[in-house]
């Protein structure tokens, strides 16, 4: 019988199966749902087309995680976990338009097989205690992009309002705003004028809430200079007052768009009055 070569295009639920032989003629093709029947298909395909356990039939796959990659792996067979870079630079050399297909993708997944296996390592067959490693290892990366992440959108929030936040934190080493006592004083904090009016005995409080144990008169000193600083930041009050006085873009009136009570004040014929649009209405503020 000829060499066969299985390619698997992952979804998260459901699977594009492909068989191709070593001339590279599609065999077979099948789509299976994300669950035991699914695999269940997948093994009676494999099987109906000469799969044994003496000579499996090798899959690539764009992935190399999850229960479908487990139960393959756990047969014994050659399991190739190929990056879907990889695999998107291969499709460019069967078609030059953009057009993606699960289906295809298949059975582009299983001619990299087919013709360049010698150029991809299949998934090693490691012990439970290396892949419990793995899987701890794989975690712990997640954490920290998923910290990393929410520092990233805490600074950009902050950078609007709270500039002392970010000149106070920013630059420690060992985390910076991800800092357990950078945590607590922005909770003991969270506004600029809250944190210029914070005494010594409570950034004391919250340095200790937060763990530290030493160095406190030093820090203290340093997160008061900072807060107490004269610094731009936005003012919620007048943003709001500002907000009620909505201009119109031309900039050629010069009555608001809200109506008022009183007249306005009459102005010279020969003066021209610029008014900023409606989305660039902001104020600031200088807070010491």
């Amino acid at each position: 019988m000829p060499q066969l070569f299985c390619g698997i295009d992952w979804a998260e639920d459901h699977h594009d199966v492909a068989l191709v032989d070593d001339t590279g003629r599609v065999e077979a093709q099948l789509r299976i749902g994300d669950d035991a029947d699914g695999y269940r298909q997948l093994v009676d395909l494999l099987a109906d087309h000469g799969d044994t356990p003496q000579d499996p039939i090798p899959v690539a796959i764009e992935t190399g995680r999850g229960l479908l990659v487990a139960c393959l792996h756990a047969t014994g067979r050659a399991v190739y976990a190929i990056n879907p870079l990889a695999a998107a630079r291969y499709r460019e050399r069967h078609a030059v338009s953009r057009r993606k297909s699960d289906a295809d993708d298949a059975i582009i997944l299983a001619n990299i097989l087919r013709t360049d296996a010698h150029a991809h390592r299949p998934m090693p067959a490691n012990t439970e205690l290396a892949q419990a490693i793995t899987v701890l290892a794989r975690a712990q990366q997640d954490a920290v992009w998923n910290r990393q992440q929410m520092a990233n959108q805490l600074r950009s929030h902050l950078r609007e309002y709270y500039p002392a936040a970010l000149q106070a934190f920013q630059h420690q080493a060992n985390g910076g705003l991800t800092r357990a006592d950078a945590r607590a004083i922005l909770a003991a904090a969270p506004t600029p004028s809250q944190a210029a009016k914070l005494t010594r005995s409570q950034l004391r409080a919250a340095l200790k809430r937060s763990g530290r144990t030493r160095d406190f008169d030093t820090a203290i000193d340093r997160i008061q200079a900072v807060f107490r600083a004269t610094i731009c930041a936005s003012a919620h009050k007048w943003k709001r007052r500002w907000a009620t006085r909505r201009w119109p873009c031309c900039g050629s009136s010069t009555q608001p768009a809200q109506p008022q009570t009183t007249s306005p004040p009459r102005r010279s014929s020969s003066s021209t009055t610029t008014r900023m649009p409606r989305s660039c209405s902001v104020s600031l503020v200088w807070v010491r």
